[in-house]
């Protein structure tokens, strides 16, 4: 059906050129132009769908601007000077043209269709937007990572996110309940916070149903970055082209590093899934496998970090006791 209408555009154009030209005794030359008009008209969507509507939107505007600008410079010349200024005037309209363009160009990167809509209305534009998922405000660190400073700028909250809060603060199971109250008291402390702007919304997208994809839906059409500690979130924005600030994984990233031959003292807490292990737990939650540790429950003792694994659910470290680390070492080096 496409090539059907691109032919059937292709033809009219051709037409047009041919009979257009007959008019001045250039028909051939007129089909030829007006096929290649054509040709350009119906392959534009392709063109055009590499390219921003920010970004055109931003060139026109800077271009206009520009030649404005070398207008309104003229002015006061004309009056002084009272000759023609045709070299000039071009060389300022192609000079200011040029800049407003290229600046219109770059200011324009980047800006979706809603971004430019309010700009129109004159609310402005806002750069450096965070949306808010319902899981990392329950989590509650990011408070404390924008209380250090690590984050700033502006939050946006949808309505729907503080209805999903809502429901589980509103919860007949009380570990829900609990958890529903304490992102509600989170979310008010970064209100309070003067390096962050909080803005609630009421972007909704009633054909989309899941919360997640909404999210991702509004972290498009702002140009925003999605903060959650969700994994299967991350991976579902990421696919879709939006940027995300993952707190799992600013928390691993922030964890002391930690090489196989360095000593550590550990509390062993429980045993682990392999026979005979020992496992402990670092300040900042670090899981720590002690081979032949079961025998060491409840002891607090020094071990030797034999391999890290870094999974995607954090960082495990594989140790073992050091008098046995150093037994094995010394016997090894006879």
């Amino acid at each position: 059906m496409i090539l059907i209408f691109r032919a059937a555009v292709l033809l009219l154009f051709g037409v047009s050129g041919y009979f257009l030209g007959l008019r001045y005794g250039y028909e051939n030359y007129g089909a030829i132009i007006a096929a290649l008009l054509g040709i350009i008209t119906v392959y534009s969507d392709q063109i055009l769908k590499k390219v921003n509507v920010g970004t055109i939107v931003g060139g026109i505007i800077g271009i206009a601007g520009g030649i404005l600008f070398a207008e309104l410079f003229l002015v006061p010349l004309r009056i002084l000077v009272r000759e023609d200024l045709i070299v000039v005037s071009f060389a300022l309209t192609a000079i200011f043209g040029y800049g407003g363009l290229v600046i219109g160009l770059n200011r324009g990167k980047g800006m979706t269709m809603p971004e430019i809509f309010r700009l129109l209305r004159g609310q402005g534009y806002e750069e450096n937007l965070k949306v808010l998922d319902t899981s990392v405000i329950i989590d509650g660190r990011i408070s404390d990572v924008c209380e250090a400073g690590f984050l700033e700028g502006t939050f946006i909250v949808p309505q729907f996110i503080l209805q999903e809060l809502q429901y589980i603060a509103d919860s007949q199971d009380a570990t829900k309940r609990a958890r529903g109250r304490r992102g509600l008291d989170v979310l008010h402390k970064i209100q309070k916070m003067s390096n962050i702007t909080v803005k609630i919304i009421d972007e909704d997208f009633p054909k989309i149903k899941e919360v997640d994809s909404k999210l991702v839906a509004l972290g498009k059409m702002m140009s925003a970055k999605i903060i959650t500690n969700d994994f299967n979130l991350n991976k579902v924005a990421q696919l879709q082209g939006v940027a995300v600030l993952n707190i799992n994984e600013l928390a691993n990233s922030l964890k002391p590093v930690v090489l196989p031959g360095e000593t550590m003292r550990v509390f062993v807490l429980k045993e682990g899934k392999e026979y005979n292990q020992g496992v402990a737990y670092l300040d900042d939650g670090t899981m720590v496998v002690v081979e032949n540790g079961r025998r060491l429950m409840g002891k607090n003792i020094e071990v030797t970090v034999t391999s890290v694994l870094q999974t995607t659910a954090g960082r495990m470290i594989f140790a073992k006791a050091k008098e046995e680390y150093e037994k094995e070492e010394a016997k090894a080096a006879r």
